[in-house]
């Protein structure tokens, strides 16, 4: 099973002029980049997740917490990187390895082969129903992930930082209500000294 590189050498264009990476070239242009805001950890990860769920099964990798922060309309771009065209629907539901179908997209070639972004887009219309159902059960043949192996991918879960951060000003709250439980019940003990000393210390914190 291949792997996603960080090398900026085009993976579209084999061949030809086009298989020349200039100085004015943006890196953003070949396949083998990711899309903004993705790390190669995270494009790995979407990998995984895309073999365990199916394409187009977002909200189970949301639910997932394997990538936090990450929406909808990121993952489905990301995707279409990965894949390497712009249509997605032809693998709705698939268990099947992105990258993998990204790398034969990479090598088509010819006049009916156009590309935007440098994802293959498809210039006929719109596709038929029947003919999307066509090209899903070709790509389930040639593409699809053993069931064996996809229902026992483990996903790593992250915390959602703002979760983190909600439950850190939580926790500090806490904190907060328990030392003026403390200092209030200082006060009526009459120990004045020590409730000003923790009062000080309070307030240098803040």
């Amino acid at each position: 099973m291949s792997t996603a590189t960080s090398s900026v050498v085009p993976r579209s264009m084999p061949s030809g002029q086009r298989n020349v990476v200039r100085s004015n070239d943006s890196a953003s242009l070949w396949n083998c980049t990711l899309s903004p805001g993705w790390t190669l950890d995270e494009v790995q990860v979407l990998r995984q997740a895309l073999m365990k769920f199916g394409v187009g099964n977002w909200m189970k990798i949301i639910e997932s917490e394997s990538l936090p922060g990450k929406t909808i309309a990121q993952m489905n771009l990301q995707t279409q990187r990965m894949l390497g065209q712009q249509s997605t629907a032809e693998f709705n539901g698939l268990h099947i390895d992105a990258l993998r179908v990204g790398e034969l997209n990479s090598l088509k070639q010819g006049k009916d082969i156009k590309r935007k972004n440098n994802c293959i887009v498809n210039t006929g219309g719109k596709l038929a129903r029947d003919e999307v159902e066509q090209r899903r059960i070709k790509h389930r043949e040639m593409f699809e992930v053993e069931e064996k192996v996809w229902k026992n991918i483990v996903l790593p879960r992250f915390d959602n930082p703002l979760v983190v951060l909600d439950r850190k000003r939580a926790e500090l709250k806490a904190l907060r209500a328990e030392l003026e439980d403390v200092l209030a019940q200082l006060a009526s003990a009459g120990d004045n000294d020590e409730c000003a000393a923790l009062t000080g210390t309070k307030r240098a914190r803040e």
